[in-house]
């Protein structure tokens, strides 16, 4: 099985959802991977940031792709979020898309959100994924919309995705939404499976299962847990107390350089 037929797999198991790890960097997946998640996806927050540019203004293009490229190595498949394209036309879009794909990455995520705060014209984000099928047929395109992270958008939900499903999208996603009922009148909806974002303190993997939903991405969470534990470890070293327990060796942590890296 191709990497592409088996990450399409991975979102057709009722009551099993696909649980995706987003990565920000080599190691992080590398890690990911050996810790035995089924695929590994970045996350365009985790990316940007640590090159120190912002997320969603497509400044972080190279570092974007020069990972994805690299992680399509690992012995899962891999999806790469592009933000809303890193292109100003489809066609430019598409041909990314295509090199990605000869590169063995096996999906992408393309956002209708834009750094404004609106969302792109409807006609545009169609003909932009029906580009990208086109290019790359075997591409799992996850085609996110933005309604519930935008003020006055929610209504735009289901137009959003009808017109994404018949474009070819693979997969729709719509981070920030939790609740119940309207989730499961999409998964009863739609075809094309679901992807819901994990929130903490929210609804949990096996509630979203029960729901119907197909893929839970854990978006810039982890990126961001991170950070805050690298400060606080920094914070008992300063304190004088008892090191961090758990963390790995030195030579573990070196190994993730050359895991699937060469």
């Amino acid at each position: 099985m191709t990497p592409y037929d088996a990450f399409r797999a991975l979102h057709h198991r009722p009551g099993s959802p696909l649980v995706l790890p987003n990565a920000w960097d080599h190691a992080s997946a590398a890690a990911l991977a050996e810790a035995g998640f089924e695929a590994i996806g970045t996350t365009s927050l985790g990316v940007a940031s640590a090159a120190g540019k912002p997320d969603a203004t497509g400044t972080a293009r190279e570092e974007t792709l020069h990972l994805g490229r690299r992680l399509a190595r690992l012995p899962v498949p891999v999806t790469v979020d592009i933000e809303g394209g890193f292109g100003a036309d489809p066609a430019g879009v598409a041909e990314l898309a295509a090199d990605l794909v000869r590169a063995g990455v096996a999906g992408v995520n393309i956002e209708d959100g834009r750094p404004d705060g609106t969302l792109a014209p409807l006609a545009f984000q169609r003909e932009l994924i029906s580009a990208v099928k086109e290019a790359a047929p075997a591409l799992f395109v996850n085609a996110r919309t933005d309604t519930y992270w935008l003020p006055g958008q929610v209504d735009e939900t289901a137009r959003r995705l009808s017109a994404y499903q018949e474009a070819g999208a693979d997969g729709l996603f719509v981070p920030g939404l939790q609740d119940e009922s309207v989730i499961a009148a999409l998964t009863a909806e739609y075809e094309a499976p679901l992807n819901i974002l994990y929130a903490p303190g929210r609804l949990t993997v096996a509630r979203l299962a029960a729901l119907g939903v197909a893929r839970v991405s854990t978006g810039s969470l982890l990126f961001r847990a991170a950070v805050q534990h690298a400060v606080d470890v920094a914070g008992t070293v300063a304190r004088g107390e008892v090191d961090a327990v758990g963390v790995p060796e030195y030579a573990v942590a070196d190994g993730w350089a050359d895991a699937y890296g060469k």
